[in-house]
């Protein structure tokens, strides 16, 4: 081989090491809305440095989850009143198959029954639906196994519906189902109370691991979280963060026991408090968003057990009122946490171990702003109900750059939040699938 072919094949492998990342969960790599990618865009239109764009046949929140060559989305064909699940090329967006989940794609106009983002692992992609249907594929496509979690453990117990992505972590697959005790509005069971828990299966088969009851103060909607479980590690310590029925616990990925609980941001037990944030670790600190414009609380879990107001290490009443989050998830990234107010049109960059705000600046566009941040390559890329996306410097705040993605009608928002892998980013509008970076 000569010299020139080295230097060549080092080169390639080089760049290959710099831009290639997965982004295999709603959160991505690292269960905090970053991931290591350089050279993501911080310049585009829907039609500069768009590598490819699909046409999606129906709206959805679900996030889009790349592994290699593959990009996993769960979505509805509108027409057909079906939930699906896709798999496009992730270098040419061809669809490499579609398979068809269930009749019916939702109970209620604020969302759909495909919200929840799929996950993999790299030999599997599981998809979750709110409807209680489970399934899992292998890459190409063929099916490996099904379960209804409904059918399996009863019909859940929300006013609005129901939430939560799966998660693969430590060889185990986890789903959390946290609901009210008793049945709303006909919903969930009326012969006994309605059990919120946290799941563990095989990934192989699907079959249950163990199933860990998660007891709760909280009264009537307070009990629903349309949260996620959060892999992180606390103290040297592996452990899966769950927020909701107005407690944040942390659990043992390997039989579900709880580690450590603290509560509450409710102290008046509201009732109609529901969870959507999920937690975010970082830096020893668990984040818990109260909802409804309340206080984040920064907790400090250093032993096991109830934890007492002393684990609190801060809260955002303590620093400034821009500094809450309804809806998005913080972002973790460059040794600080990434808050994104929906109600208050906020963006903050907040330190861990104080609270101290770095920065705070009002997020561009006009509309509300429900999908989480992402961070990447010095930036933290936003998009909005209207579509419309922003890019923000993550060391100063300046808005780098603003683009309209869609003009959404019929009641349909833009929420699910941007992802990136291999140096592009994934854009998921009303109706379309955008693959931004540029073009080889």
């Amino acid at each position: 081989m000569t010299k020139f072919r080295i230097f060549l094949l080092l080169a390639l492998v080089s760049v290959s090491a710099v831009q290639a990342g997965d982004w295999p969960h709603w959160r991505g790599p690292h269960f905090n809305g970053s991931t290591d990618e350089k050279g993501l865009p911080a310049k585009w239109s829907t039609t500069e440095n768009v590598v490819w764009r699909v046409e999606l046949p129906g709206s959805s929140a679900a996030t889009p989850i790349v592994w290699q060559d593959r990009v996993f989305l769960s979505g509805v064909d509108a027409a057909r009143d079906t939930l699906i699940a896709i798999c496009y090329d992730r270098t040419n967006g061809e669809r490499l198959w579609q398979h068809d989940i269930a009749q019916g794609t939702s109970r209620d106009r604020r969302s759909t029954f495909a919200a929840p983002s799929p996950t993999t692992d790299g030999e599997i992609v599981v998809f979750f639906y709110s409807n209680g249907d489970l399934v899992c594929f292998d890459l190409a496509g063929r099916r490996k196994w099904a379960r209804n979690i409904q059918d399996d453990y009863g019909p859940f117990a929300f006013l609005w519906t129901p939430s939560t992505s799966p998660v693969l972590f430590d060889g185990r697959l986890f789903l959390q189902v946290l609901q009210r005790d008793v049945p709303v509005r006909g919903r969930g069971l009326s012969d006994k109370e309605n059990e919120s828990y946290l799941l563990a299966m095989d990934p192989a088969t699907g079959k249950t691991l163990w199933r860990q009851i998660r007891p709760s103060k909280a009264q009537a909607e307070s009990r629903e979280a349309f949260t996620t479980p959060i892999p992180c590690t606390i103290n040297g310590v592996q452990q899966l963060a769950i927020a909701g029925g107005d407690a944040l616990t942390g659990h043992d990925p390997q039989t579900g026991r709880e580690l450590w609980r603290w509560g509450t941001w409710n102290p008046r037990r509201i009732g109609h408090w529901r969870l959507v944030p999920s937690p975010i670790a970082g830096a020893g600190i668990v984040l818990a968003c109260a909802p409804k414009g309340d206080p984040i609380y920064a907790i400090k879990p250093n032993k096991e057990g109830v934890l007492d107001d002393s684990a609190i290490a801060w809260t955002s009443a303590d620093v400034v009122k821009e500094v809450t989050a309804d809806v998005p998830t913080p972002a973790f990234y460059d040794g600080d946490f990434f808050i994104l107010n929906d109600l208050r049109k906020h963006l903050s960059r907040v330190e861990p171990a104080t609270g101290r705000v770095k920065w705070t600046i009002p997020t561009p566009g006009k509309s509300k702003y429900e999908a989480s941040p992402l961070a990447a390559d010095g930036k933290i890329y936003l998009i909005n109900h209207g579509g419309e996306a922003a890019v923000i410097d993550a060391v100063t705040g300046a808005v780098l750059h603003e683009v309209t993605m869609d003009d959404p009608t019929n009641r349909e928002v833009v929420r699910a939040s941007i992802s990136a892998a291999y140096g592009r980013l994934f854009i998921r509008t009303t109706r379309h699938l955008y693959c931004i970076g540029a073009k080889p």
